[in-house]
């Protein structure tokens, strides 16, 4: 029963549509009607602003987050709570508020490994940084930081209360499904048309 409360807890905290509602709050702009029309963090940062696309990524990442930490505290473990980082970063990209409709879950990926495994999630963030530094593609960062999350948890540390086997399996699913939500990115990466992140 614990469990099952901790799934609706972690599905309505991924699916709480931070970058629309705060666009909507401060600007009166739905960030789904301009620019790549993603819900996310980094269409938030080029429709309202860096100020403002920092705030969405550090609360989609919170969403991922927050649930794992508060079952980590009532006792659950092991499979169970990399469920519920499954159930949260489903509930970004199928959010109950938007029609099941969401982002791409890379930010609310992030904050669930930061859960389950800081030190992978340094290195990928390094590596993310890097990416981006030399290409300014954040969609090309992002493919390439979730092909090598399976890899990275399969030989780096984790949480002691996640367990190494299923934890990789996860993150193999997850991986494959953020590079498959950034199918149109890869497309235009291929055709040269990507758009490219620059700093305002």
């Amino acid at each position: 029963m614990k469990f099952l409360s901790f799934v609706v807890i972690a599905y309505l905290f991924g699916s709480l549509p931070c970058g629309v509602w705060l666009g909507k709050g401060t600007k009166n702009i739905d960030i789904r009607e301009h620019g790549s029309k993603n819900s996310g963090a980094t269409n938030a940062y080029r429709i309202l602003g860096p100020k403002y696309g920092i705030m969405v990524l550090v609360m989609d990442a919170l969403k991922g987050y927050i649930p794992l930490y508060l079952a980590n505290e009532f006792g659950l473990g092991g499979v169970e709570i990399i469920l519920l980082g499954l159930v949260a970063i489903l509930g970004h990209t199928f959010s109950f508020f938007l029609q099941f409709k969401g982002g791409k879950g890379v930010a609310t990926s992030l904050g669930v490994f930061l859960f389950l495994m800081p030190k992978v999630i340094g290195v990928l963030v390094l590596v993310f940084i890097l990416v981006v530094g030399i290409t300014r593609y954040i969609s090309l960062g992002s493919v390439i930081c979730s092909a090598l999350l399976p890899i990275l948890a399969f030989f780096m540390p984790v949480r002691d209360s996640a367990t190494r086997t299923p934890l990789v399996m996860i993150s193999l699913v997850v991986g494959i499904f953020v590079i498959y939500k950034h199918k149109a990115n890869i497309v235009r990466l291929m055709e040269g048309k990507e758009n490219k992140f620059n700093l305002k």
